[in-house]
């Protein structure tokens, strides 16, 4: 099968990872070279045996290159992304692929126009915490799932360089909200979000959130709670999932957990629980013979399936993972939740 040629836009964090990756494709993969508007990283990408373009322009001009893979601040997307489809080239984008739904279906438009592929790195569906979860989701393993939580907790407080200005696309919401958020919808695919209700915290920033909550509510009544914290120096678990049979933990990446389901409804008896205020029959464990524990579900991925969805995709062999259709729903949730949170107000229909 003949090489797809990518060159990647950005050598920063996100920009030189994707370089690696791709090295590791070689019968699939050509990568072409780099292009960083900082010398000192197109430097840094020739010293680890990267090509770096002298411009942007002279990257677009090499009929060699097919996909171009940007990964550069989140402002920036849209033009440069808009500029490689005007060249012929498809897109591979870094997400949040852009600071809202308008500049999003400009994209959208533009990739229509220049009959190109346009996606989004949505790299954290191939997670395998969130996989294994939906796999307990999608297997019905709890019974009809009536809530699910998903969060990531850090105490560094928010990043320090561009994350953290309001004109380039920083905050939490944009950072890993867009994460957390394309997993739930994913997991709900087929649902209509009922209503948005968030806070955002600025504990160690004021321009921008470093943090958040929402409840999202579905139209079946299933509700999601969403977390981002970077001030929380004890994590909650990951992923909580609640089921009218039991529910299920996923601790951290690490995929520790567990699922308790319940194996005896009839015995409903409990030994109370004795405060110093007295007891409580109705909040009491279940005793052992009624419960049985599960360990979690193994699940396995590859992340560069999705540069090989790219290459497949963009040469109309099949469709792409990551659709138009899903980026706006993602889009259109950090819409509501800074809407929400600005008015402190439930925010209804948001997709």
């Amino acid at each position: 099968m003949k090489k797809s040629g990518f060159a990647v836009v950005g050598y920063g964090g996100m920009g030189s990872h994707h370089c690696r990756q791709l090295k590791t494709m070689p019968d699939e993969v050509e990568l072409l070279g780099t292009y960083d508007i900082l010398p000192q990283r197109c430097a840094a990408a020739e010293e680890e045996g990267v090509h770096a373009y002298a411009s942007y322009e002279e990257l677009l001009a090499d009929p060699k290159v097919e996909v171009v893979i940007i990964a550069i601040p989140n402002d920036q997307h849209k033009d440069v992304a808009i500029q490689a489809m005007k060249a012929g080239k498809n897109v591979l984008c870094e997400k949040p692929v852009a600071l809202g739904s308008a500049e999003l279906a400009e994209m959208i438009a533009a990739s229509k126009e220049y009959g190109v592929l346009f996606t989004v790195d949505q790299n954290r569906r191939w997670d395998e915490d969130y996989l294994v979860v939906k796999r307990i989701y999608d297997e019905g393993t709890l019974g009809k799932v009536f809530n699910v939580e998903s969060r990531v907790h850090g105490s560094r407080g928010i990043p320090g360089d561009w994350r953290n200005k309001k004109e380039h696309g920083g905050g939490m919401v944009l950072d890993w909200g867009v994460h957390l958020l394309d997993q739930i919808s994913m997991l709900t695919a087929g649902k209509k979000v009922a209503s948005v209700y968030a806070t955002l915290s600025n504990v160690t920033n004021e321009e921008v959130d470093d943090g958040f909550k929402t409840i999202i509510t579905f139209d079946d009544g299933l509700t999601c709670q969403v977390e981002v914290g970077t001030s929380n120096f004890i994590n909650l678990p990951r992923w909580y999932i609640q089921g009218e049979n039991g529910s299920a933990v996923v601790y951290d990446w690490d995929l520790s957990g567990k699922i308790t389901m319940v194996s005896d409804w009839e015995n409903r008896d409990a030994v109370p629980v004795v405060t110093a205020a007295g007891l409580t029959k109705t909040m009491a464990p279940r005793t052992e013979e009624t419960i049985q524990e599960y360990p979690l579900p193994k699940v396995t991925s590859d992340v560069r399936d999705l540069y090989r969805n790219v290459i497949a995709a963009s040469r109309g062999e099949c469709e792409q993972i990551v659709k138009h259709d899903e980026l706006m729903k993602v889009m259109k949730l950090m819409e509501a939740i800074f809407q929400s949170a600005e008015t402190n107000q439930v925010v209804y229909n948001v997709y």
